[in-house]
């Protein structure tokens, strides 16, 4: 009899009391607290379920709330009775009624005993190690906190204030320096003892008693004036989520509990059968405990739930701003006033690149899928008014569920701008901009400068406002952007590098450069606009007389390397 077992319960207590068994069979005494908060007839029963173990004892009840001193009151209390009682006792091993023992009790023995003077217990400063989630660090052993944080939440954080304005510093008793860790030890006899027997015992009580969450340090820092050789680090597994509540294991986690070799898991789900009824399981005599591999499952999962799959929303992250990973899933194509310049360019795109090109996703009409679709993949509508009840999310399933094919669509100056941030931020997005297309499109309109000169007016400070956020410092989006003169000086280039862009290694030098409008007069009716008052900067230069008829770029000349 070399172990024994200190245990805190407070529910669950059909589990516990299959625990308290199975670490009883295996030679182990266990002293249990049952927390003060559990009803009298239903701690009587427990103690009634477990009175033909002979080496199952109860200890003095306390009220054991979380962040509070109950708990470490309860197990000074149980442990000293354990040791009392069992002086052959080498170890003592806190647990709870919600751990499971993965391996053998005697595999845990004899572990220990070619240890005997090896203290396991997570301790580490708060200045060398992040240990915290969410909570104080040094401050928990500077300022005071007499209120429970769960029931009294506005005293608690009050009471944290005030002491932070009147710049309060408690003083840390001389000879200790302030450690954190996990609550679940496996003390040696004599670090145990010299704890519990220490003379300034009463003077170290006084102080953790107000520290918030002693049971994360009260002998995380204690064990380490009396240890002869410690072990920064808990046989019991025990994973925190990311708000830094204790991870529950289910019946899905048996396979990933097996391979940690861990002697002890916690917090166990009490409906977990295949758990219990797995563990503790077959020998593993030779093997350290390690938890390599839940540490970096924990951490995918952490950063799964933090950061998400790209373009995926969910509970976590989902409304708040700024915490998606990425606004959408894959690489996908925006082009601005080329279709103005080439009519037909959804089809030209598909048949040079193979990939989707939709029409204006953002009109104020409608959503212009490819082929014309009422509905697109995800259950999409072409219906305005669904789609711009959040046009963000419209954009974000759209290129989610259509991640197997590059996507591209045409926007505009006439389209809603609701979505013009999401474009500029979206580092999956690359834009292809020329400025000033809609000049052409209210040339071609036939109607004279003076009719359509305030809705060129409007639809340049539109774009211009576009332009802005594009080539704002929080734009993260691959920005192209020309002015129409520039475009028409060489669109063959333009044109090859957008279908290498989109096409990726699949591009190859375009075969059919696409037909473009005819320009013959446009010079003219820019110039009538600026006679109007209305300066079209964003078209570019075009000398007036200049003649544009029947504009068609041809390809370009193909060389090869070596021959003439």
């Amino acid at each position: 009899m070399t172990l024994g077992v200190v245990m805190l319960v407070h529910t669950a207590f059909d589990r516990a009391e299959q625990m308290i068994r199975h670490w009883a069979d295996a030679g182990c005494p266990v002293v249990v607290h049952v927390d003060r908060n559990v009803g009298q007839a239903t701690h009587d029963a427990f103690v009634a379920a477990l009175a033909d173990l002979a080496d199952v004892s109860f200890g003095r009840r306390y009220r054991g709330e979380w962040g509070m001193w109950g708990l470490i009151a309860a197990s000074q209390a149980a442990s000293r009775q354990l040791l009392d009682r069992y002086p052959q006792i080498q170890h003592v091993y806190l647990a709870s009624g919600a751990c499971l023992p993965l391996r053998p009790i005697a595999e845990l023995k004899a572990y220990l005993a070619a240890r005997p003077d090896t203290d396991f217990i997570e301790s580490v400063t708060t200045g060398d190690v992040k240990w915290t989630v969410g909570g104080l660090d040094r401050e928990r052993f500077t300022l005071r906190f007499p209120f429970s944080w769960k029931r009294q939440r506005q005293l608690f954080d009050g009471y944290v204030r005030l002491q932070r304005l009147l710049r309060v510093r408690r003083q840390i008793p001389a000879g200790i320096t302030p450690h954190l860790g996990s609550q679940w030890w496996c003390l040696t006899r004599q670090t145990l003892t010299a704890i519990l027997n220490d003379p300034r015992r009463a003077a170290f009580d006084t102080y953790f008693r107000q520290v918030w969450i002693p049971d994360e340090c009260y002998y995380q820092t204690l064990a380490r004036l009396h240890t002869r050789r410690l072990e920064s680090r808990s046989l019991t597994l025990a994973k925190f989520d990311f708000p830094g509540k204790p991870h529950i294991f289910y019946d899905d986690h048996a396979e990933l509990l097996a391979r940690s070799g861990c002697f002890v898991a916690r917090k166990i789900w009490p409906q977990a059968k295949a758990l219990y009824h797995r563990f503790p399981s077959g020998s593993q005599a030779d093997l350290e405990p390690h938890t390599g591999t839940i540490d970096r499952i924990f951490a995918q999962a952490v950063d799964r739930r933090t950061s998400g799959r790209r373009g995926l929303y969910m509970q976590s992250r989902f409304p708040f701003m700024e915490r998606e990973n990425g606004f959408t899933a894959v690489p996908y194509t925006v082009l601005q006033g080329f279709d103005a310049i080439i009519p037909d360019l959804a089809g030209w795109v598909t048949a040079q690149t193979g990939v989707v090109a939709h029409g204006h996703l953002f009109a104020t009409d409608k959503a212009h899928f490819a082929g014309g679709a009422a509905i697109y993949r995800g259950g999409l509508s072409d219906n305005a008014r669904l789609r711009d009840y959040n046009p963000k999310m419209f954009l974000t399933n759209l290129v989610w569920n259509s991640r197997d094919r590059h996507q591209c669509f045409q926007f505009g100056p006439a389209d809603s701008q609701a979505i013009k941030w999401m474009l500029a931020r979206d580092a999956q997005a690359s834009i292809w901009v020329v400025t000033g297309g809609w000049a052409v499109s209210l040339f071609r309109s036939g109607k004279p400068a003076s009719v359509v000169r305030s809705e060129a007016a409007r639809l340049q400070q539109v774009e211009s406002r576009f332009i802005s956020a594009l080539q704002s410092p929080d734009a993260r989006s691959r920005r192209h952007i020309m002015t129409l003169a520039e475009f028409l000086g060489s669109p063959v280039d333009v044109l090859q590098a957008i279908t290498d862009d989109m096409a990726g290694h699949r591009a190859t030098a375009l075969v059919q450069p696409p037909v473009m409008v005819d320009l013959d007069g446009f010079a003219a009716f820019l110039q009538d606009l600026k006679n109007q008052g209305m300066h079209p900067y964003l078209a570019g230069d075009f000398a007036h007389g200049n003649k544009m008829k029947s504009l068609r770029p041809q390809p370009r000349k193909a060389y090869v390397i070596g021959k003439k």
